[in-house]
């Protein structure tokens, strides 16, 4: 290796160091409900160089980047062996994604990927792309990823951008070596497909979102709620629509289910995505609810409008103003780590608590569907204030 060339080299590594080894910073003056930081805590250049280079002198003498990493978003998240990791959704300048785990001693900087991407098995029929995961520690003994597989739709063979969307199961004891299950069978399309931490009559439970196509919901109602006999032959014969979506509200196009529910005292704490049209295209946002402890499928609380929304830079990316969620941790101290990305293209986090959470829930209004109704509730605050 040249002089010259191993200059580069090194520069290259330091800078990279640098951005890994960035302490993030709580903004001020948030709203109460959670804290947000100054820096995204995983992007495209958070990747490893050696994904990107190859530092062959010989074969790569302009040091140029062989294999371009395009954006990490979309993580799933689970607290293992002390470590916060987060299984997140890497695209390539290809357009295909795919899962590699990115891991944090505090759960809010110095995230590093492991070596390696996870090699995902196969299902019968293979997917052209996965996406999305969903972590799942069952009560069963397994942790169980749930995720979208996009496959063209060839009974359209002349429109390329046709295509299905299915949820893909696997499951892995150690988060290296993962066992791909056949895909979830339904009578729709499934994406945003969950998988509740619990057995429920001896059954495994889903968080559905039934839909006509593979970006229209149509007749698909908001998030549904399944029970499965055989997880290693996972078919929906039934499922009903707990989470509706409304008019003139952020679901009015499509919700989703986030990440599984977190269990608490007052019942299944649960984070979405909802999803409007506006000028500029669809806006997603994160709002919350609850449910029932003896009854998930029973919602005991729901705050209107949105919970969190894309801030500042947040609204620019690969796909603009948007904010989705499919992993929390909630620690044993009852502190809650957010991970939610903008933009389609990088991850941030949010802090908050179980309590605060459960009293936003609880004490925010729900919405009440109608102009007439907002001004009310805001006049009765005005006077309880007075």
């Amino acid at each position: 290796m040249s002089k010259e060339f191993e200059m580069k080299v090194a520069a290259l590594r330091a800078r990279h160091e640098e951005l890994l080894s960035r302490p993030n910073v709580k903004k001020e003056w948030g709203n109460g409900i959670y804290d947000r930081y100054e820096y995204p805590i995983v992007t495209a250049e958070h990747t490893p160089l050696e994904w990107r280079y190859d530092f062959c002198e010989k074969d790569n003498p302009y040091l140029m980047q062989r294999i371009i990493m395009n954006a990490t978003f979309n993580s799933g998240a689970i607290k293992w062996n002390g470590k916060y990791l987060l299984v997140v959704r890497v695209e390539g300048a290809d357009r295909k994604s795919f899962f590699a785990i990115a891991e944090s001693p505090n759960g809010i900087d110095n995230f590093r990927f492991w070596d390696e991407p996870i090699t995902m098995p196969e299902d019968v029929i293979p997917a052209t792309n996965v996406y999305d995961m969903r972590l799942t520690a069952h009560e069963d003994g397994w942790i169980y990823g749930v995720f979208c597989a996009e496959r063209h739709d060839d009974s359209q063979l002349g429109d390329l951008s046709a295509a299905t969307a299915a949820a893909g199961i696997a499951r892995t004891k150690d988060l290296k070596t993962w066992y791909r299950l056949p895909d979830l069978k339904a009578k729709s399309q499934q994406r945003n497909v969950v998988l509740h931490p619990e057995l429920v009559d001896g059954k495994y439970a889903f968080y559905t979102r039934p839909q006509d196509g593979f970006i229209d919901t149509g007749s698909g109602g908001g998030i549904g709620w399944a029970l499965v006999d055989d997880i290693e032959n996972a078919e929906i014969k039934e499922e009903k629509i707990i989470n509706a979506r409304h008019y003139h509200t952020i679901t009015e196009v499509k919700n989703g289910e986030g990440p599984h529910p977190i269990k608490t005292k007052e019942g299944w704490l649960h984070l979405a995505h909802g999803v409007r049209a506006c000028a500029s295209g669809l806006r997603y946002v994160l709002y919350l609810y609850m449910t029932s402890l003896e009854d998930p499928t029973k919602v005991i609380a729901e705050p209107g409008g949105y919970f969190l929304v894309p801030q500042g830079e947040e609204y620019i990316g690969d796909v603009m103003n948007v904010t989705f969620a499919n992993g929390w941790i909630a620690d044993e101290d009852g502190k809650v780590f957010i991970y939610y990305a903008s933009s389609d293209t990088r991850m941030h986090v949010a802090t908050s608590t179980i309590d605060k959470l459960i009293d936003y829930c609880k004490n925010t209004p729900e919405d009440g569907l109608t102009t007439a109704s907002s001004v009310e509730k805001i006049i009765k605050l005005i006077r309880k204030n007075r």
